[in-house]
């Protein structure tokens, strides 16, 4: 037999405690890998390759909902990096996610279908890659790039990254459809201002008509979701009504918008980075939102907006889950791994462990359940089954 045909050799993780992401129970338990997929999970088991774990702690790899790869941490840069480094810029980015322990990203714009290419082939190393492309939105909107100057501006000119802006429910249709042909395995929208712009975070920019229409077309198109950007909560109230997935910020929510999102099963991806790390005038507004969310039954999955904070801070925002917005440990870890993968529809295949499911994992120095100062801990992150740091 040769070596490219041999059965994948079990790798045996021995003696360390393993987290049930579930239930945040951590109890003490060998774990398998056999190839790609995690072969065991228990007491006593055996394999071809140890790994001493005495000591340390096994969780689900990280899955960040809402980050930028692809864009830098200045707008300026953004939009005046050459196309090819740009490009290139996501090759540093995606590696230092993975060796934080982070195997899988949505991207909430910037990285085309390319950067999701060039990762699953393996040409560049990082975390499984889910792209949006651009921000949806009509005329005004953010991700509507016009000029005093020159009028409508295309920074990118990539047909990669389509055209985003739209009016009207037939073009929102259309917009749906430009950005699946170009890729997009989700729809990211803006339905208000942006709060880094200081402008419009409490506008309703997106009709419940054309909002309707996102979603419908979203899911003829293969069931896609979509992921609204909503800052304030009439926004986020009429987006969840609309039966959107995620809601994406909700800095200023309310009771009204919380039992919106609670009825239709809508996701919350907070990114609190984005106001606790550099504390403010909307930190405890941002705080609120999310313990009301969590109060009113509301699913919770973690999301960034990073490069808001450096990409290497990105587990950070597991402990503002658990502190400032009220999760406990238990929650937070749940929400960065189980849950988060139930919101990317990607639950039967990640997000835990257990047998069958990918092998994803993040080594841990030491036993305890704490978010407090995880990047340091991580000591090794396998994905698919393949160690990479």
């Amino acid at each position: 037999m040769t070596e490219t045909s041999a059965a994948p050799r079990r790798v045996l993780l021995r003696g360390g405690s393993v987290l049930d992401a579930g239930s945040g129970a951590v109890s003490r338990a060998d774990v398998v890998l056999e190839g790609e997929r995690i072969a065991g999970v228990g007491p006593g088991l055996d394999g071809d390759q140890a790994v001493d774990c005495a000591g340390q702690l096994i969780v689900p790899g990280f899955i960040d909902c809402h980050t930028h790869v692809a864009l830098a941490a200045s707008r300026e840069e953004t939009f005046s990096l050459p196309r090819s480094a740009r490009a290139l810029s996501v090759v540093p980015v995606l590696r230092t996610l993975l060796r934080r322990g982070v195997t899988t990203v949505r991207d909430a714009w910037g990285a085309d279908a390319g950067t999701r290419m060039a990762v699953r082939r393996g040409w560049i190393e990082g975390p499984d890659l889910l792209v949006s492309l651009r921000q949806i939105c009509t005329t005004g909107g953010i991700g509507d790039h016009w000029n005093h100057r020159v009028g409508p501006v295309d920074f990118f000119g990539d047909p990669s990254l389509p055209d985003p802006v739209f009016d009207g429910a037939d073009g929102a249709r259309a917009v749906v459809r430009r950005m699946v042909r170009a890729g997009a395995d989700w729809l990211k929208v803006t339905a208000t201002g942006s709060m880094a712009a200081g402008r419009g975070v409490t506008d309703r920019q997106i009709t419940p008509e054309e909002m309707a229409a996102l979603v419908d077309e979203a899911e003829r198109q293969g069931g896609r979701g979509v992921m609204v950007h909503a800052h304030g909560a009439r926004a986020a109230e009429e987006a969840a009504r609309a039966g959107a997935r995620s809601i994406e910020h909700g800095v200023f929510l309310d009771e009204a918008a919380v039992a919106a999102m609670a009825d239709a099963g809508t996701w919350y991806v907070p990114t609190l980075s984005v106001t606790q790390s550099a504390p403010g005038e909307n930190a405890e507004a941002h705080r609120a939102s999310v313990r009301l969310a969590a109060e009113a039954g509301v699913r919770i999955a973690m999301g960034t907006d990073n490069p808001v904070t450096p990409h290497d801070r990105v587990l950070d925002e597991i402990a503002h889950l658990a502190g400032p917005g009220g999760l406990g440990a238990a929650g937070a870890f749940r929400a960065a791994t189980l849950e988060a993968a139930r919101l990317l529809g990607l639950a039967d295949d990640r997000g835990e462990i257990a047998p069958g499911k990918r092998a994803d994992l993040v080594l841990l120095d030491g036993e305890r359940l704490d978010p407090a100062g995880l990047g340091d801990r991580v000591r090794a992150v396998w994905r698919d089954g393949r160690r990479a740091a």
